[in-house]
């Protein structure tokens, strides 16, 4: 299992845009866009999210047995929550 560190909407729009001023409401996109470059689209945002994803999985990450451990008891609590 391989914990992403990079993988987000902000990292994705920093790379995008860096420095713009923005808020996003989940599959809505951007609420608000306070910046003079045109806002990228949702499509360009999940793109570059694909892309982040597959430079951390090229990544040979070695994890200790502790954050091995802490990571798996998050995917259990959203499994949890998921099938509630």
């Amino acid at each position: 299992m391989k914990t992403y560190q990079l993988m987000g909407i902000d990292t994705a729009i920093h790379l995008l845009r860096p420095g713009a001023k923005w808020e996003w409401t989940g599959g809505l996109g951007f609420t608000r866009w306070d910046d003079p470059r045109p806002a990228p689209s949702v499509e360009e945002v999940m793109y570059t999210i694909e892309k982040i994803k597959e430079l951390e999985d090229a990544v040979p990450t070695i994890l200790l047995p502790e954050q091995q451990a802490a990571f798996q008891a998050y995917v259990e609590q959203i499994e949890k929550a998921n099938a509630a």
